[in-house]
């Protein structure tokens, strides 16, 4: 048994033979490894406060905005469109290439809803899409939420030529005929 356990012991070397050409540290830090990685780019903190303050404030209802009541029409026209154009639009005279609902939807969900729908239909040429917001009922007493609010958004897109509320067999007060500017 003996010469089992001593060829044994010459197979596998022993933790000291190991560690026989190992060389301690000196204590000077001379050797310490420096790791060229790039740093991470600074965080913006305060770009991200801004970005989410103006997020903030585009979901909610500026003063000017607080009193639109159900029954109030919508009526948007940018400056250099011919006041024939629009008179169309108002009488319902353009047919509807599309048409989007956002019955149901938060304000987040619907302005999403919008964005993409107004993207998509430029894509497809439209030029006069229709867009139901609802008039408020179901909003109790605070009055409409996402009427005054397409209002806004609409009137802040650059790609929008005029809007105005529908005729009553389209959906009148609870949905918009929008003029779509053309991508060519």
């Amino acid at each position: 048994m003996s010469d089992q356990g001593s060829s044994k012991s010459d197979n596998n070397p022993s933790f000291s033979e190991l560690l026989r050409d190992v060389k301690p540290l000196r204590k000077d830090h001379s050797n310490k490894i420096e790791v060229n990685a790039p740093k991470p780019a600074p965080m913006p903190k305060e770009t991200q406060k801004d970005h989410k303050r103006v997020l903030k404030e585009s979901l909610e209802i500026s003063v000017e905005y607080e009193d639109l009541q159900p029954g109030d029409s919508l009526s948007f026209c940018r400056p250099g469109i011919q006041n024939n154009i629009y008179r169309k639009l108002k009488k319902g005279q353009f047919n509807t290439d599309a048409e989007l609902d956002l019955h149901g939807m938060t304000v987040a969900q619907a302005q999403d809803a919008l964005a993409h729908f107004i993207h998509t239909s430029r894509i497809a040429n439209d030029r006069c899409v229709r867009i139901i917001h609802g008039k408020g009922y179901g909003s109790s007493n605070r009055g409409p939420r996402l009427k005054p609010m397409v209002n806004q958004w609409l009137q802040k897109r650059n790609e929008i030529l005029a809007f105005c509320s529908a005729r009553p067999a389209d959906g009148g007060t609870g949905a918009v005929y929008v003029l779509l500017k053309s991508l060519s």
